[in-house]
């Protein structure tokens, strides 16, 4: 079964770079959000992982919406440039890359996500933050 992923992301260029990441791997991206409105339209949905960002359109509501879906059984995995600002981490959230992430930062730190909420073992990424 294809992973379904939610990208939150208010740069389009980014975001779309992220979608061709993740459709080349085979996952299936259910859509792009910019912000909080747009991400409340797929709190409801199934999603397998979300990737998001911090600061959005709408200022700093990544946390925000990473707690409701981590909240949602959903597996979250920030991506951006400040992860200072998420401390210790953030509910239901497994970690953070830093952007610029390349491709093959982006395609470790996605498999090890899924592969932890599958229960396999897995080894972390370099470039992945665990959170505690």
């Amino acid at each position: 079964m294809l992973a379904r992923i939610l990208i939150v992301e208010d740069e389009m260029l980014v975001a779309m770079e992220l979608q061709s990441i993740l459709e080349d791997l085979g996952y299936e991206v259910v859509g792009i959000a910019p912000d909080l409105a747009a991400a409340r339209q797929h709190f409801d949905e199934h999603l397998d992982l979300a990737l998001v960002d911090l600061n959005l359109r709408d200022g700093l509501t990544g946390p925000q919406i990473g707690a409701t879906l981590g909240s949602k059984g959903v597996t979250v995995l920030f991506v951006t440039a400040n992860p200072r600002l998420l401390g210790q981490g953030i509910a239901g959230a497994i970690g953070v890359i830093t952007k610029p992430a390349d491709e093959d930062a982006v395609k470790s730190a996605v498999a090890y996500a899924l592969a932890v909420r599958t229960g396999e073992q897995a080894q972390p990424p370099a470039e992945l933050r665990l959170f505690a």
